[in-house]
């Protein structure tokens, strides 16, 4: 699986008056895309079922009620209505998040049992249909909007002060973004070092001397705007910036370098006007909405795979039963969310022994592991009674593997951010797993990969990358470090 770290929007990070006025523009234009996508998906199940079914039952009605709710929970979580995006990326996530939509809609209707109720031809020509209109909808709604603001508004000269990874971003996302008035015309150094040419050019902007002589450069290009690409420590040379330039009517606008460091799924937002940056944050805390869909399809996944798993996972109880003495499941305590200890279900591949000194992990030709165990754990099978976890709400299908408390306690204090991955439910599987990081991780170097991935997952976390990695699952089970 190729891995992408997304980049940081550093457009979301804009403060000032006029900040506010685009802001609340984003939001009516929010609300307004929101409420036309469930107006035309539900208008168009509520046209089809009156056409072909001559009526509209109280299951047709609870089941529009359903979508609408879905609607607004996965588009807001998959960045459907990010006015930065091009219309075929529009379109794309559009896409995506309607077959989430109806991925949920099936697995309520399989988990429930009510799939045969409905009509199977208003059923298969509403999904296409609605989409086709969604997609529609945002490409009128956007081109709309565009050629209002170019027929009615002027581009506001902009300037960057800083010359880093964030400047570099800020102008190329900047001068890109059709929603945005702004134009950079340049970057300003924040000292007189002098920036080297393939520094410069990567910048697709002039650099327009240094800050010495920024009042000048203001007046020379008539700038608006300027933005303020300095980090945390710079903090008294933001402060001199803003005082020199407050008799020059600019707006300005700091874009805090913070992503030198080493975040945690972080975000921006505002409470009473004063932004609030979280630099470490649980996906649990940040979303509740797509947390909760999260749970509903963990929770939903795992009762429909219990049930028809039952008959199989009764012949592995058996033959685990029959293997060596001793009970059928093992539980071992392990950390789950945000570090609290729960009991993690497995089928036992070990012949019984005592673990109260070292944990040790599993190696090629340990004499501990029975011949059916060695086959289970090789197929990740001893794992299928997790499940029960994920029904109890104490794992998640998809999330970084809990480890035993002991390797917790051994490994925290030798890798960085070793315990960043408990602010996410563990899962049956993970990013790490399909990537290559599963079963023993004899060296620390392996280990820190696998924390590496983890944190990735927890940063980059969607329900589109938990559907992949259900996907990619299967294939991962044929490592050759499983013992």
């Amino acid at each position: 699986m190729e891995l992408r770290i997304s980049q940081p929007n550093v457009s979301s990070l804009h403060m000032g008056s006029s900040r506010r006025l685009l802001r609340n523009h984003e939001t009516l234009m929010f609300w307004v895309q929101l409420l036309v996508d469930i107006f035309v998906v539900v208008g168009s199940f509520l046209l089809l079922t009156y056409w072909k079914v001559e009526g509209f039952p109280p299951h047709y009605r609870f089941l529009a009620i359903i979508t609408a709710l879905a609607i607004a929970g996965i588009y807001i979580s998959r960045g459907v209505y990010s006015r930065s995006a091009s219309p075929l990326h529009s379109a794309l996530r559009v896409t995506i998040a309607w077959f989430l939509c109806l991925l949920f809609l099936l697995i309520l209707g399989f988990s429930t049992k009510t799939t045969d109720m409905f009509s199977r031809q208003v059923l298969m020509t509403w999904a296409p249909s609605a989409l086709l209109l969604q997609i529609a909808s945002h490409i009128i709604i956007a081109e709309a909007i565009i050629h209002y603001r170019s027929a009615f508004t002027k581009a506001l000269p902009a300037l960057i002060i800083g010359h880093g990874a964030v400047a570099k971003h800020l102008a190329k996302s900047l001068n890109n973004n059709r929603w945005l008035r702004d134009r950079v015309i340049g970057v300003v150094r924040d000292s007189d070092e002098v920036v080297d040419s393939a520094e410069e050019e990567a910048l697709t902007v002039p650099v327009l001397g240094s800050v010495k002589s920024i009042r000048e450069t203001i007046k020379a290009h008539k700038i608006r705007r300027i933005y303020i690409a300095l980090p945390l420590s710079e903090s008294d040379q933001i402060e001199g910036l803003y005082i020199d330039l407050l008799d020059l009517n600019v707006d300005l606008i700091w874009t805090p370098d913070i992503f030198a460091m080493n975040l945690l799924n972080h975000s921006v937002r505002e409470v009473a006007g004063l932004p609030l940056i979280s630099l470490n944050e649980s996906p649990l805390t940040g979303s509740r909405v797509s947390m909760l869909l999260k749970d509903i399809m963990d929770r939903s996944i795992a009762a429909v795979g219990l049930l028809l798993l039952a008959p199989f996972m009764t012949a592995v109880a058996i033959a685990v039963k029959r293997s060596s003495p001793g009970p059928v499941l093992f539980k071992q305590d392990r950390h789950g969310f945000d570090g609290k200890v729960v009991k993690v279900w497995k089928f036992r591949s070990m012949k019984l022994h005592d673990d109260s000194g070292e944990v040790k992990q599993a190696t090629r030709g340990d004499s501990r592991v029975t011949p059916v165990g060695a086959f289970i754990r090789k197929t990740s099978i001893d794992e299928l009674p997790q499940l029960i976890n994920v029904l109890q709400g104490t794992m998640s299908l998809v999330g970084p593997r809990p480890h035993a408390v002991a390797h917790n306690d051994y490994y925290s204090d030798k890798i960085n951010s070793y315990l960043s991955r408990h602010r996410i439910k563990p899962g049956i599987t993970g990013l790490a797993q399909i990537s290559g990081y599963r079963g023993e991780t004899e060296t620390l170097d392996k280990m820190q990969k696998r924390v590496e991935y983890d944190l990735a997952y927890i940063n980059n976390w969607s329900l589109w990358l938990d559907t992949k990695i259900l996907i990619k699952t299967p294939l991962s089970l044929f490592a050759k470090n499983i013992y």
